[in-house]
């Protein structure tokens, strides 16, 4: 299955540089190879990279979460544009089994929608990995109904938990069993694997424990999947991080959700006002710091997520991108 959410962006990308963009139909793995021959820099701009520049060449292995994928792919192919010689594949194999291999030294950098837990840190520490903690943005996670949902605007935090909440298994299968208001239609139910941040933030944000939640839903780590599956029952209900929803938008519905003060859209400006809650939340890169010091083109990558001049290929996902005293934060972790 092709992946849905650079398409648009990608027609207009590749008059300025030819890539290569292969994905793995069952493995959840993007590679992105710049062609040497490619003008750098984007149109109109002069490009400058970190100390070497031009001359940093070789591979950049990241892996992890899928809400950070579309951050990821969009640094690695613009990274590549200014970079010919370097190779940045970005796999989506969940917050949880980014964590896996980035402790098992298989990668140099993991994505993740929530922090390292505790046995990630000592898993870690076990295998002599030093990594820092990079956040890169801001996610409003969504919630989305079909377009043919009609009755269902705005939700609050006590619905979402009669629908997701682990006793609710088998029990609670029909909408109007959340809401007498609503109809006697089936409820179905899409979700992130629990190898995703999104659910374990989910589920501590709605279920009060992380992890904790029913079984029978259909569950990928492939947001897309997710996309899919809404779109193909009126009756259904999914999450995801807010960027999926923005490249879908013409075939989903979003819903308001109400943290207590009123219904409220997910939408960047309402994540910059604190308004959108409880479901926004940060985005991170943890990156290995031997992979820094060793590989001049990881450190080269690093520098350009974190330079604001490129805070528009955040913006372009529908995520946030950090402030200028949050970009200088994160810069002085790396120095």
């Amino acid at each position: 299955m092709a992946f849905k959410f650079w398409n648009k962006r990608n027609v207009a990308f590749a008059a300025l540089t030819a890539v290569t963009l292969t994905i793995a139909a069952c493995g959840g793995t993007t590679t992105t190879e710049a062609d040497p021959e490619a003008e750098v820099g984007a149109e109109g701009e002069d490009t400058e990279m970190a100390e070497g520049g031009a001359d940093v060449s070789g591979d950049v292995l990241l892996d992890g979460s899928s809400t950070v994928f579309p951050i990821a792919e969009a640094m690695a192919e613009e990274f590549m544009a200014a970079t010919p010689g370097t190779n940045v594949t970005v796999g989506t194999s969940g917050s949880g089994g980014g964590f896996e291999k980035f402790c098992a030294g298989e990668t140099d950098i993991s994505n993740a929608s929530r922090p390292i837990e505790e046995d990630e840190i000592a898993n870690c520490e076990a295998n002599g990995i030093e990594f820092v903690e990079l956040a890169v943005a801001t996610d409003a996670l969504t919630v989305v109904v079909n377009p043919e949902n009609d009755w269902a605007q705005c939700m609050t935090i006590e619905e979402l938990q009669t629908m997701w909440a682990p006793e609710s298994q088998g029990t609670v299968t029909n909408w109007n069993q959340v809401n007498p208001e609503y109809p006697d239609q089936e409820l179905l139910l899409y979700g992130p694997g629990t190898d995703s941040g999104t659910f374990d933030y989910f589920t501590e944000t709605v279920n009060g424990d992380g992890g904790a939640s029913r079984g029978d839903y259909t569950a990928s780590e492939d947001d897309n999947q997710l996309v899919q599956g809404v779109e193909g029952d009126p009756g259904a209900l999914a999450y995801f991080g807010f960027a999926y929803y923005i490249e879908n938008q013409d075939q989903l519905t979003s819903l308001e959700i109400d943290g207590g003060e009123g219904c409220v859209a997910p939408s960047q400006e309402a994540v910059l006002a604190g308004e959108y809650t409880p479901f926004s939340r940060p985005l991170f890169m943890y990156v290995k710091v031997s992979a820094m010091e060793e590989k001049p083109q990881v450190a080269a990558f690093v520098d350009f997520v974190l330079d604001p001049a490129n805070r528009t290929f955040v913006d372009e996902t529908g995520y946030v991108s950090l402030n200028d005293d949050q970009y200088a934060a994160e810069q002085a972790k790396v120095q």
